[in-house]
């Protein structure tokens, strides 16, 4: 752990920050507070704020670990070069909310989730590690450490539609940004929501913050019809400069949005869902995965689906990131009832405009949880079977085959260790949430054979080190052990890899 003097030596250099205007508000000018000082060790004890943006198919550029025994949700690597190296992200950071959702009480799972919700641009809020062991020691463990905005404070992502009159707003001349912008009252602008006296943010998903004048009549122009601006009425720019925190997108309320995304909680019926996934790529030349062939008269028709829309998430989950076999897992997982979160076409243009998720616009109406389900099967297209524990057994009771796709960050979501006096090899991690959970594996379980290979002999660590490069699914042969007879049988600290599983955000 880095000491207080060598964390602020760390800090204190700052690199100059070029302005991309496709990465729009990943920018850490963008923050309405006053300079923070590093070097000011009562500046530690504040929380930051991480603006992250990432590419199509790339991550944000760290790894999140869970906590055993501990609170918080801790970030263990940061990949050198990344959104969330630029932005200052350091191993050891506490994650206390993901965009305005605190999440530091909530489970491991659930904080994943949020992120991968987020799309392509999320904000973190953090709090160095040894600042927040000090801060739960002397608030104790119900303490709030995390600033949020209140309901209705919050940025706005507003679509306007022009009339006779134009967009209805005049922009604040300057030879540069920032803007302001001055409403017609009852024009366009006023009816989609801007608040008056707004600072315009973003047109159409780009920053304008370093805009010319010029440029953004430009924008504005080139806009047509009708325009997407991210705004902040006045009050939400002074919450932000007290609290330190950057009006950042992923903060955004919608109002007058011209498409959103679409709940769907279907019902297996004796014919099936009526519908067929297929992974294609969009008219916009990104692949994903698409509804096609919905039948009428069954589930997926009566619950709203229509073909050609896109799937987004199950169960409230993000699948924007998996491929074709998990994302189908991840529907038969549900049993006869699940959940889908779907956007048309034209929804799926207008949020890859704005580069934002359609989750973070969900109708407050719209639950995204799924039904609860009796039964949950096997992973698609695999011979998966949830491993049997038998309680209080310390031998095997059974075998078990499972085959296993990685998730999005790359992993399988377990972690193997081994016993020098004992038989091998046993699954000592399993990461909540991850394929390897989701099919059934558990902390204790031996592995007797990889991808039909038996394990036990001296070529063992050499075959584990060729599971990276093999082609998926994973086939893993298990023998089920409980967790009493696990402890009974490997003393503690004999395995040779117990460090926690992570996942890549």
């Amino acid at each position: 752990m880095l000491g207080l003097g060598a964390l602020t030596q760390k800090l204190g250099g700052k690199k100059k920050f070029k302005f991309n205007p496709k990465l729009g508000i990943d920018n850490p000018v963008l923050s309405l507070a006053e300079d923070y000082n590093y070097s000011d060790p009562w500046n530690l004890e504040r929380p930051r704020f991480c603006l992250l943006s990432k590419e199509e198919g790339t991550s944000f550029g760290f790894h999140l670990q869970q906590q055993l025994g501990r609170a918080g949700h801790e970030v263990c690597r940061v990949e050198p070069g990344t959104s969330a190296h630029r932005q200052g992200l350091q191993e050891g950071d506490q994650i206390l909310a993901v965009n305005n959702n605190v999440v530091e009480h909530e489970d491991y799972v659930v904080v994943v989730r949020h992120i991968r919700a987020s799309g392509p641009r999320v904000l973190l809020t953090v709090l160095a590690r040894h600042v927040y062991d000090v801060a739960r020691a002397q608030r104790g463990n119900d303490a709030h450490l995390c600033p949020v905005l209140g309901s209705g404070v919050r940025p706005r992502l507003c679509h306007v539609v022009k009339d006779e009159g134009g967009f209805g707003f005049s922009v604040t001349h300057g030879a540069q940004g920032p803007f302001w912008l001055v409403l017609s009252a009852g024009g366009a602008a006023d009816r989609a929501g801007v608040p008056p006296g707004a600072r315009l943010l973003e047109v159409n998903g780009v920053s304008v913050e370093k805009f010319t004048h010029n440029q953004l009549s430009r924008k504005l122009w080139q806009s047509g019809k009708h325009v997407t601006l991210l705004v902040a009425g006045p009050e939400v720019e002074e919450k932000c400069r007290q609290l330190g925190m950057p009006l950042a997108a992923p903060l955004a309320e919608g109002w007058a949005l011209p498409a959103k995304p679409r709940c769907l909680h279907l019902e297996k019926g004796p014919k099936g869902f009526g519908f067929l996934l297929r992974e294609e790529k969009g008219t916009d030349g990104r692949l994903g995965q698409f509804l096609r062939e919905v039948d009428p008269g069954l589930p997926a028709e009566k619950a709203g689906m229509r073909a050609g829309d896109r799937l987004v998430a199950v169960a409230g989950e993000s699948v924007e990131a998996l491929g074709h076999e998990e994302t189908v897992s991840r529907i038969r997982e549900q049993g006869s009832r699940v959940s889908l979160i779907v956007v048309d076409p034209e929804a799926d243009r207008f949020f890859h405009m704005v580069r934002l998720s359609p989750l973070l616009f969900l109708e407050s109406t719209e639950a995204a949880a799924s039904p609860q389900a009796t039964d949950l099967t096997s992973p698609v297209e695999t011979k998966n079977q949830p491993v049997k524990h038998k309680a209080g057994s310390p031998g095997p009771p059974g075998l078990c085959q499972c085959f296993l796709y990685p998730g999005p960050g790359g992993g399988y979501g377990f972690r193997l260790s081994c016993v020098t006096s004992g038989p091998c090899l046993f699954i000592s991690q399993v990461t909540p949430g991850g394929s390897a959970a989701r099919a059934g594996l558990q902390m204790g379980d031996m592995v007797l054979e990889v991808n039909g290979y038996p394990v036990g002999g001296d070529s063992d660590l050499e075959r584990l080190r060729q599971l990276a490069e093999a082609e998926p699914p994973l086939c893993l042969t298990l023998a089920a052990r409980s967790q009493e007879g696990l402890e009974t049988w490997i003393p503690p600290g004999s395995g040779e890899d117990w460090a926690l599983a992570s996942d890549l955000l």
